[in-house]
């Protein structure tokens, strides 16, 4: 699956995916109210946008990203120069070992539900936090957006359909209470399709 994403980033894609995906990604990650001196991990970091908002909403605190795909690591890299804090791992979740841990906050957009187990991913997600820490999963493929179900079979990946209250299941199973439940929707200028504005990305937030 790497060498797909490494396409999708050599293609400008991941520029792409962070218009399509930031309106959600902002309103989830203003939610996890990090510190000047938190650390923050985001899954599947992509072209590291979602870092270098933490490492400028955290100054004196870590932004860490990681990614499966080395072409969008290093994408992350390039755009993130001028932030001293942001660091970026290429590597396979949950199986790489981000460096900063403890994190205050995680933060992950579109893609748990490629991850082969979602149980073990969420608790690694939970061995990862601090107590009292904020894990954000956002999800466009889901189990009450129709327009989403013909993704695995276009795109040609195997992917996990939840509806939302099995996503809320599988944050209960890893010991990360849901504290929040939400389907974000951007204003319709953001909008990069319709069902953005009609279903909505699905946001679970779970506190450690």
């Amino acid at each position: 699956m790497g060498k797909l994403f490494d396409r999708w980033a050599a293609d400008g894609r991941a520029e792409g995916m962070e218009k399509s995906h930031g309106p959600a990604a902002r309103m989830a990650f203003d939610r996890l109210k990090l510190r000047d001196n938190g650390h923050y991990l985001d899954i599947g970091c992509g072209n590291g946008y979602t870092v270098r908002w933490a490492a400028a909403a955290a100054p004196a605190g870590r932004a860490v990203g990681i990614d499966l795909s080395e072409e969008m690591i290093r994408r992350a890299r390039s755009l993130s120069s001028g932030f001293a804090n942001a660091q970026f791992v290429a590597g396979s979740f949950p199986d790489v070992e981000p460096p900063g841990a403890p994190f205050d906050a995680v933060f992950s957009m579109e893609v748990f539900y490629y991850l082969p187990d979602l149980d073990a991913a969420i608790r690694r997600v939970r061995e990862l936090l601090r107590p009292g820490g904020h894990f954000a999963c956002v999800v466009d493929y889901y189990g009450e957006n129709q327009a989403s179900h013909s993704w695995p079979s276009d795109v040609g990946v195997p992917m996990k359909l939840l509806h939302s209250a099995g996503w809320a299941d599988a944050f209960q199973r890893a010991g990360l209470p849901v504290i929040e439940q939400k389907r974000l929707r951007p204003s319709r200028e953001q909008a990069t399709a319709e069902w953005k504005i009609t279903e909505g990305s699905l946001m679970t937030l779970g506190r450690r």
